[in-house]
């Protein structure tokens, strides 16, 4: 990683990618002991309009805590993939939900396809958790945190409940975007 990473999980407001985003910076900042800021911006609809979280790691202070070069972009809706995905840099990675994103734009950067909202649904047993699987697809496809930071940030947010739930959301969709890499 080099001293800056931006990144940014967009979608529809009410599919928790603005938790998505704290807990990634939450996994940077308390677990790996790095720098890291969070924004967040939503349409006046709150649901359903387009929604992005940004998260900003670095090893170095951070002097302007706005995304400008995104080196990892999460879409999981095509009204996002292409608002948001305009400063995705060379050689970054964009990860679509491959059900919901059918028109990824062309570019100088990996595209990873996987059916995060269907995955949620089928593999994980409820749709509700589509942030967690692709909050653990980013971990996976960024590198930008540990595995294990990641996890601990996930499940000191949920209710003692849903642990299980969650961490088998974050598995999974860790686990796949590993395959994907390969």
């Amino acid at each position: 990683m080099s001293s800056r990473y931006e990144m940014r999980f967009s979608g529809a407001g009410g599919q928790g990618l603005i938790l998505a985003g704290i807990i990634m910076g939450e996994a940077a900042a308390i677990y790996d002991g790095k720098q890291a800021v969070q924004s967040q911006s939503y349409g006046p609809e709150a649901r359903g309009g387009a929604s992005k979280s940004e998260v900003i790691i670095s090893d170095q202070p951070i002097d302007f805590p706005k995304a400008t070069a995104v080196d990892a972009l999460l879409a999981l809706t095509q009204e996002a993939c292409d608002k948001y995905s305009g400063d995705l840099k060379s050689g970054g990675f964009l990860l679509i939900d491959s059900d919901m994103v059918k028109k990824p734009p062309a570019g100088d950067f990996t595209v990873v396809r996987i059916p995060i909202i269907a995955m949620a649904k089928n593999e994980v047993g409820r749709a509700i958790v589509a942030n967690i699987v692709a909050l653990g697809a980013m971990v996976a496809l960024t590198n930008a945190v540990t595995r294990e930071s990641a996890e601990r940030a996930v499940l000191s947010r949920v209710p003692a409940a849903f642990t299980e739930l969650n961490r088998k959301a974050f598995q999974v969709g860790y686990e796949k975007a590993m395959a994907a890499r390969q």
